[in-house]
């Protein structure tokens, strides 16, 4: 495949199980090496990067959202997301991650006095709280119902918006990819089609 991704952009890449969308995210995040070709951030070249160079990229760069949140049982959600903003270069505090995906309300709870769209959100909190330039959701309304899930994308939308990241969104749901600017269809490893929206919707208008 051959693509450029841009600041400020919503990608949903698009595909059925086994199509590559798990495989090319991971890629794009450093936790994958490509066996073939060239990757790119800015004047970095992933390919040929160390393991010092690649740890510095992750850490610094790019913020992850998985579809298991993972949280911490005995943390509370500031102290959960206080774990990235302690090792990163120009983090926002806790408090301003858990504000921007509307959490305030809820930072002192633990994981079990929350639900699973509001630990959902704690791990976009936690992802964006070192201002990213590239966040990555693999499958992040995968584990949710549809009402909780609206809420996470909303949250991922809100973030692009404020933080002008580069968001890329890996998902199966045909009804997501009218959220973002481009939609990449993936097949057994390859690109089938690149479509552009006209224009972004709301995650709230989309037809669930």
């Amino acid at each position: 495949m051959d693509l450029e991704l841009y600041p400020g952009e919503i990608i949903v890449l698009l595909g059925a199980l086994g199509s590559g969308k798990s495989t090319l995210l991971n890629i794009l995040g450093g936790l994958d090496t490509p066996t073939d070709g060239t990757l790119r951030y800015r004047d970095l070249d992933l390919t040929s990067a160390d393991e010092d160079e690649l740890t510095r990229y992750r850490r610094d760069a790019v913020g992850f959202i998985f579809q298991f949140y993972n949280p911490i049982p005995s943390l509370t959600a500031r102290e959960d997301v206080a774990l990235i903003t302690e090792i990163s270069r120009d983090p926002m505090t806790s408090e301003e991650a858990l504000a921007l995906v509307e959490l305030s309300d809820r930072m002192d709870h633990f994981p079990s006095q929350m639900s699973g769209g509001q630990q959902q959100r704690v791990a976009i909190a936690r992802a964006i709280a070192k201002r990213p330039e590239v966040l990555l959701c693999d499958e992040p309304t995968g584990a949710l119902d549809v009402k909780t899930g609206i809420t996470v994308l909303e949250a991922i939308e809100d973030a692009n918006q404020e933080l002008g990241t580069l968001t890329v969104v890996n998902t199966h749901k045909a009804v997501i990819a009218e959220m973002a600017d481009r939609v990449i269809q993936l097949s057994g490893g390859h690109i089938v089609e690149i479509r552009e929206n006209k224009a972004r919707r709301p995650v709230r208008s989309l037809a669930w």
